[in-house]
C-alpha cells in the first residue's frame, strides 16, 4: 500500500473522530448525553449478539452498514425522532454530509462506503432492514435505560421504528420486551410528575 493512501485514509479517520464529540437526545445510566460513537459501538455490539438469531445475513456486510449508518452525522449532528418531519431534505443533507467525510478515501473504498450508506437509506437488503430494526432497539434500550430529564416522553417509543422492527423477527421479539420496559418507564415517569 502507498502512503498516500495510507495518509487519506487516516485523513478520514480523523474527520470520523468527530462521532466521538457528536451528542444524541440520549442520556446514559448516570444521566451524561450519548455520542453518536457510543451508539453506533453498542448498535454493533447489537448486532453480535443477536447475529444467530439472523438467519441469511451477511454479519461482516451488517456491522459495516451499522458502522457506517450514523457517520454523516458527524459534520451537522442529528434532528430528535420526535422533531423530525417526513422529508427527503434530513436523509439527503445526511449524505452530502457522509460524502464529505469519505471524500478523501481511494476509490474503492468511499465508493463501498457510499453503496453501503445508500443501502442502508433504501432498506431493501435483509442486511439494510436489520441494521434499522438494530438501530431502532438500540435507541429504546437507551432511552429505557438512561437517566433521561423529567419531562421525557417515553410514550413516543412505543410506536418509534415499528415498522422496522416488524420487518425483522428477532428485533419484533426484542421489540415486545422492551416495549414492556418502555410502558413501565412511562407510567413511573407520570406518577412522579404528579
Amino acid at each position: 500500500m502507498e502512503s498516500s493512501s495510507i495518509s487519506a485514509r487516516l485523513d478520514f479517520l480523523r474527520k470520523a473522530e468527530q462521532l466521538k464529540d457528536t451528542l444524541r437526545t440520549a442520556y446514559t445510566t448516570s444521566g451524561r448525553t450519548e455520542s453518536f460513537a457510543e451508539h453506533t459501538w453498542r448498535l454493533t455490539l447489537l448486532a453480535v449478539t443477536f447475529a444467530d438469531e439472523l438467519p441469511d445475513i451477511d454479519l461482516l456486510k451488517l456491522l459495516k452498514i451499522c458502522i457506517l449508518h450514523d457517520l454523516g452525522e458527524a459534520v451537522d449532528g442529528d434532528i430528535p425522532a420526535p422533531l423530525q418531519s417526513a422529508t427527503a431534505s434530513k436523509s439527503a443533507k445526511e449524505r452530502d454530509d457522509f460524502l464529505s467525510l469519505v471524500e478523501t478515501l481511494p476509490d474503492e473504498v468511499r465508493s463501498e462506503y457510499v453503496s453501503l450508506w445508500d443501502e442502508y437509506e433504501a432498506g431493501e437488503s435483509p442486511e439494510a432492514r436489520a441494521a434499522k430494526a438494530l438501530d431502532k432497539l438500540e435507541t429504546i434500550l437507551q432511552h429505557n435505560q438512561g437517566l433521561n430529564p423529567p419531562d421525557f416522553d417515553y410514550e413516543f417509543n412505543l410506536g418509534y421504528g415499528k415498522t422496522h422492527t416488524n420487518k425483522v423477527p428477532i428485533a419484533a421479539m426484542v421489540r415486545e420486551l422492551l416495549d414492556v420496559e418502555t410502558r413501565a418507564r412511562a407510567n413511573q415517569s407520570k406518577e412522579k410528575g404528579r
